[in-house]
């Protein structure tokens, strides 16, 4: 069998669905929830596109009360291959060269938020399925291509989806690096608040607010503050200086007896908060230098004190890396302040497969002036290397290649974790760069086809 010649037939089709796809701006809404649409109408939309897809193909689909779904290739058993895919993405950002849902081609990319996490792959994934059925080959487990909505917020449509259904003996989720991701780190969310009992003297400049970042597993790529009674003169020029210094960009608002100031930063992943720039924790970096309030200096400062230039949590004294999956690593997602109910702040901890959450939770409870608000662990996912499920995946990415197919670790968090025999693979091949999350994301139309072949191939294999 030829996949890449099937997939070659089906090129133009495989493009223009994936642009079509892209174009539905599926971000949480919390606005437009409804019954029907638990997580917001553009999610909604999006799910419900994919299994319209299934259903004009000729598979059998099914819609869990908009949480999830599946679009099934029946075989002659009962076993279940599960291809893990998810319709919804983060946040769009700021910065962009072109529409982020316009799916704009340029230099044979397609632009989009999406476009590689996850709803090209998962477009690539259902094409693969696509051809095993336009070709008849005879199955003998069920393969289910199983739709999240939720994948980028809290997993709901996961739990929900296998409070119903069974869980597949093996599969993948098309939603991070080839060659195999046979590990991936545990996932800490964290919220802490400011205490109430902290004192509110005075000070020569008083911090009214401060707000950067949407998502914890985002690094932020905006921040905004507003001070009160500033010497305005003084302090924007220390603004102009440190933007100089930072090289970033940033903006000073003046109002009667206020500054605003902004910063821009560069959004990453934050399984690797040292590929973007954060905002937020520049903008308090500047704000450490005025004479605030106490307890607008206490909420600054403790940003800078345990945060700035510290992504490996030595600060927090929970630094921690394995063989496995290496460094343990902390991005600061989200922060809030305002002067009538002090600040918050949500961090995302990504930690090695041996690591220990509670030792880590310590870390947290121990920072002073805060309270632990919530602490939420996603356990760590390992497969072993002498499992056919990776040994499969491994002999079809070398056939298909020609390179070794190796095993990697990722801090990301993906689907496969959701399985008891899953791993995650693909879409983003060696040496390419990884714009999940970031302005200007694109997936490389060569890379797309090259992976439905491969996905092909595999759901095959797994399943024939």
């Amino acid at each position: 069998m030829n996949w890449k010649d099937e997939v070659e037939k089906r090129r133009d089709e495989i493009i223009k669905e994936t642009q079509s796809f892209l174009r539905i701006k599926s971000v949480l809404d919390e606005e437009t929830i409804s019954d029907v649409a638990p997580f917001g109408e553009g999610i909604n939309e999006a799910f419900l596109h994919l299994l319209q897809l299934g259903a004009d193909s000729g598979f059998s689909i099914k819609n869990l009360d908009g949480y999830a779904g599946h679009i099934e290739l029946i075989g002659s058993s009962e076993d279940v291959v599960g291809v893990l895919c998810h319709v919804d993405v983060v946040p769009e950002g700021d910065g962009w060269t072109s529409d982020p849902y316009g799916a704009n081609i340029r230099d044979g990319k397609i632009f989009a938020r999406g476009a590689l996490d996850d709803k090209g792959p998962t477009i690539a994934a259902f094409y693969a399925l696509k051809i095993i059925k336009d070709l008849a080959l005879p199955l003998t487990k069920n393969v289910r291509m199983i739709i999240g909505t939720d994948e980028e917020s809290e997993w709901r449509c996961v739990d929900h989806y296998f409070k119903h259904e069974k869980m597949p003996v093996v599969g993948f989720a098309p939603d991070a690096d080839f060659p195999i991701i046979f590990a991936e780190k545990g996932i800490i969310d964290v919220t802490l608040k400011q205490t109430s009992t902290m004192e509110t003297e005075q000070g020569d400049v008083n911090l009214q607010s401060f707000q950067s970042g949407r998502r914890f597993n985002m690094v932020p790529d905006f921040a905004e503050a507003t001070i009160m009674n500033p010497n305005a003169t003084d302090v924007r020029q220390l603004f102009t200086d440190y933007l100089n210094e930072a090289e970033v960009k940033g903006v000073c608002k003046v109002d009667a007896d206020s500054l605003t100031f902004s910063i821009e930063g560069i959004s990453a992943h934050a399984m690797e908060p040292n590929n973007g720039k954060n905002a937020g924790i520049l903008l308090a970096a500047f704000l450490n230098k005025l004479e605030l309030d106490t307890q607008g200096r206490h909420y600054i400062k403790t940003i800078v004190d345990v945060f700035e230039n510290d992504t490996r949590g030595e600060n927090l004294k929970i630094s921690y890396k394995d063989e496995i999956s290496g460094d343990l690593t902390v991005n600061l997602g989200v922060m809030s302040y305002s002067k009538e109910s002090g600040g918050q702040i949500g961090v995302n901890v990504r930690y090695p497969v041996t690591g220990n959450a509670e030792y880590i939770k310590k870390g947290f409870t121990a920072l002073d002036g805060f309270d632990l608000h919530s602490f939420v662990d996603s356990k760590p996912h390992h497969v072993e290397e002498d499992h056919p499920l990776i040994q499969t995946l491994q002999s079809v990415y070398e056939q298909q290649t020609g390179e070794k197919a190796e095993l990697i670790a990722i801090g990301g968090g993906t689907y496969a974790r959701a399985l008891e025999a899953g791993v995650a693979f693909g879409p983003l091949f060696p040496g390419r760069p990884d714009i999940a999350h970031q302005k200007d994301e694109y997936i490389i139309i060569e890379d797309l086809l090259k992976a439905t072949a491969i996905y092909a191939q595999a759901i095959y294999e797994l399943a024939k």
